[in-house]
């Protein structure tokens, strides 16, 4: 079971609470934490916390590459000994010490296990002991929990803890005996007792890690090469810039790389479409296999390449680890606007997919801040409608595609922004907590882990043509061919009488004809239906529909239908997950209706203008 990534068990955030109800309530055999071994002092936090809670750790120092290249050396027979759990020194990236780690976690299942003890100091100890003594002759004895680690979290004010504790007999008498004693520490200290504690943790990792690793002194105060490249990156001036250059960069290469390319699949479909018509014949079953799954189906799938080359850099820019620092620089921005400097990480994953991205704010301590980053996510341009700028960008603006794309993106952040700002002003005053996070050291990812990514994600995309998307198409194509007798995807059909009644909508916005309309309905089910819609509409694939889109679209219209595709109401699957993530029919039903309202008035307004000013 891989749990999600957590530097402690105080549950702060909805990902270390699932992490910390895991652990506690299913009990596993071995829990294995990999540690980042450039950083123990950081990243020990967590493994004391586990071992006090009594589990069975085995300790993966990760990373031991760069502790070599650093010229450190980890006593690893120490660290074992001292903590007195298995260590093993693994590097990840080149597959070095995972055989050792598979034995050592198979060995380590029948461990005899005794909990870590901190000394906390006599004062803490007396009043631990007590509490400890407490808990023992009144909790359940079928939680397998120790009494020590509940008597710590209770002074720590830990409130999901003190809900357990309030299920056991005599939860009452054991809040009230805590509460007293951690006033009364409280004032004997002279702090708050959580900071206290978590002070002592780290003084007792801050002693191992001088007592089993040596670094020496010259290599201590050398810049490392990551400080070099920060000096530029982070610069306040040059952070923001750098930032916008690698996402144009980034577009650029997806047109002009993916699109020749992408030119040899479409003819590929096409060639295909032709010869189902040729074999079969001119029947319905022809016409559902050509108009409707070659050509719906095969409009969407031309542009894998560019879906490809998107990935594999925001991929490159993730493992390098440019991505955190990319948060960093926007921290500050975000910080003016009212917005958590985090959010801006939930936001960029929703350039892969907004659901990732909706599901990344689980790591956002405030409630607040959560629901409000979930709903701004969807503004941010995912690659399911990637397919509608390429093929529109393309058609209508060849020579600054690349460009035009990043503008997309670009509007998708501001919309995402401002609405943040307002809605926060609306619904969320107060203040925001500041940004805090490690910036990982840059190293060069590796193919291997770059090719991953780009395969779980790419096949993502493959699996929705496959499923969501020929289920549209076919939908579509049988609402075009219906009633029986009628012309195929004619204004007589079902499918035209549902697009004449939405069409009016859409003409302020300079695209009021009927088969816009039905694109952008069908787009509901996923934004990569929207070109599909339009190649089964029109029996073509990509390079049919660079023929025939300009008859119905300008240019002017054309961005002002990109505008509406890029922020009108989010896909069903997008949706069900903010309300799974917001647990509110309420925040689900404001995302939904404000798209739709954001959608058309830009869409509207950009045309509007567009025609003002021409």
């Amino acid at each position: 079971m891989d749990l999600p990534g957590t530097y402690s068990l105080t549950a702060y955030s909805i990902d270390e609470r699932i992490a910390r109800d895991f652990l506690i309530r299913e009990h596993p055999d071995v829990v294995v934490v990999i540690v980042d071994a450039t950083n123990l002092e950081r990243n020990l936090y967590l493994a004391v916390e586990l071992l006090e809670m009594g589990a069975n750790v085995v300790l993966d120092l990760n990373m031991m590459d760069m502790v070599s290249k650093r010229g450190w050396r980890i006593d690893l027979d120490k660290l074992s000994q001292v903590l007195n759990v298995p260590v093993v020194p693994t590097v990840a990236t080149k597959g070095e010490g995972l055989e050792q780690l598979k034995t050592t976690v198979l060995k380590a299942k029948d461990r005899d296990v005794t909990p870590l003890k901190i000394d906390y100091g006599p004062v803490v100890e007396k009043m631990l002991s007590k509490l400890t003594e407490l808990l023992n002759s009144k909790k359940d004895k079928s939680i397998n929990i120790p009494s020590r680690w509940l008597a710590i979290k209770l002074l720590e004010d830990d409130v999901q803890v003190k809900e357990w504790v309030q299920g056991f007999t005599g939860g009452r008498e054991i809040h009230e005996e805590a509460d007293k004693m951690r006033q009364e520490l409280q004032e004997r200290l002279g702090q708050d007792v959580e900071t206290y504690l978590i002070e002592r943790r780290y003084g007792f990792i801050s002693g191992l890690v001088k007592e089993c690793v040596q670094r020496p002194a010259a290599v201590e105060e050398k810049l490392t090469l990551s400080d070099k490249i920060d000096k530029v990156v982070l610069n306040r001036w040059l952070g923001i810039p750098l930032f916008l250059l690698f996402m144009w960069i980034t577009f650029k290469l997806v047109f002009d790389v993916g699109g020749p390319i992408a030119d040899q699949i479409d003819s590929l479909f096409g060639w295909l479409g032709d010869a189902a018509k040729h074999l079969l014949g001119e029947n319905w079953f022809s016409s559902l296999l050509s108009d409707g799954i070659i050509a719906g189906v095969g409009s969407v799938l031309v542009f894998l390449p560019n879906i490809l080359i998107l990935f594999f850099m925001i991929g490159f820019l993730e493992d390098c680890g440019y991505m955190a620092r990319a948060a960093f620089v926007m921290d500050r921005f975000m910080h003016a606007l009212g917005l958590h400097g985090k959010s801006f990480i939930p936001m960029i994953l929703g350039f892969g997919c907004n659901i990732p991205g909706i599901m990344a704010c689980r790591t956002l301590e405030s409630r607040k801040d959560r629901i409000l980053t979930i709903l701004i996510n969807p503004f941010m341009l995912c690659s399911a409608r990637l397919p509608i700028y390429v093929l529109f960008a393309g058609t209508f603006f060849p020579k600054h595609a690349g460009t035009v794309i990043f503008i997309m993106y670009a509007l998708g952040i501001v919309v995402a922004i401002l609405t943040g700002l307002l809605f926060k002003n609306l619904f969320f005053k107060g203040e925001v907590a500041p940004l805090i996070m490690e910036l990982p050291p840059y190293r060069l990812p590796t193919l291997k882990s770059v090719l991953l990514h780009l395969w779980e994600r790419s096949f993502m995309f493959v699996k929705k043509a496959g499923t969501i998307i020929m289920v549209g198409v076919v939908l579509v194509w049988l609402l075009s061919s219906m009633p029986p007798g009628v012309e195929y995807a004619s204004e007589k059909s079902w499918i035209g009488h549902l697009g004449k009644f939405f069409a009016p909508l859409f003409k302020p916005a300079g695209f009021g004809f009927w088969q816009a309309a039905v694109a952008l309905i069908f787009g509901i089910l996923a934004k990569e239906v929207v070109v599909g819609t339009l190649g089964t509409l029109y029996g073509v694939e990509e390079k049919g529909l660079n023929k025939v889109l300009p008859k119905y679209f300008t240019k002017l219209s054309a961005f002002s239908f990109m505008t509406m595709s890029l922020l009108y109401i989010p896909c069903i699957a997008a949706i069900g997950t903010i309300k799974q993530e917001t647990n509110s029919w309420k925040w689900t039903a404001l995302a939904v209706g404000w798209s739709l309202f954001v959608g058309w008035t830009m869409a509207v307004l950009f045309y509007q203008m567009g025609r003002i000013f021409a």
